[in-house]
């Protein structure tokens, strides 16, 4: 695991790759999503918790449901893409410890039990979790077009309801277009973002 990834591959999950706010008619089939989750599930979370949990919404009338909690531009995405991941984070995900850590689950169980280790832990790994989703998603030749813009408790009654899980942010996936792709974007330099110590 020591070898470095050609500029090919960099350029695919981060330096050229794009927010896509349009889809072309391809579609993406559940084999697909599968796949995706296959790959991604392998990301890091702490203690191996896994808490995120996804919907992916793909009928119509999910679609509709989705996008009726959205702001309008973002309603008209959920709308247009094959399929839109709900990454949602699941209060509850400490009940799952003794499957996910063997050598140690009862006792991270009561750990992550405790209400106020539970959601920071929850809402910080399943934000990695959707990371991953994404650089996945770019590495099987899927586009993205992650959002937040939404009433995130509408969704959470709509479609997770009787649950403990919370809803994160969305992300669209399929087979992106030109279609109102804004020019890129700056971002700080190393020196503006970071230092050494």
């Amino acid at each position: 695991m020591s070898y470095k990834f050609d500029d090919l591959t960099l350029d695919r999950l981060f330096r050229r790759a794009r927010t896509r706010n349009g889809w072309t008619d391809r579609a993406v089939t559940e084999q697909q999503l599968l796949e995706l989750y296959d790959v991604m599930k392998f990301g890091p979370t702490s203690a191996n918790c896994c808490p995120a949990r996804f919907v992916w919404v793909q009928s119509s009338d999910g679609k509709k449901k989705l996008s009726s909690h959205a702001l309008p531009g973002n309603a008209a995405k959920i709308l247009a893409a094959p399929v839109t991941v709900i990454i949602g984070y699941d209060l509850d995900f400490s009940e799952h410890m003794p499957k996910l850590f063997p050598a140690r689950g009862k006792e991270l169980q009561g750990y992550f039990a405790d209400p106020t280790v539970a959601q920071p832990t929850a809402f910080r790994n399943s934000t990695l979790q959707g990371a991953y989703l994404i650089i996945a998603a770019r590495a099987l030749g899927l586009d993205c077009g992650p959002m937040s813009g939404f009433n995130n408790d509408a969704v959470d009654a709509d479609f997770f309801a009787g649950t403990r899980v919370k809803s994160n942010f969305i992300c669209s996936i399929g087979y992106g277009s030109d279609e109102n792709l804004f020019p890129r974007n700056p971002r700080l330099t190393f020196e503006e973002a970071g230092r050494f110590a």
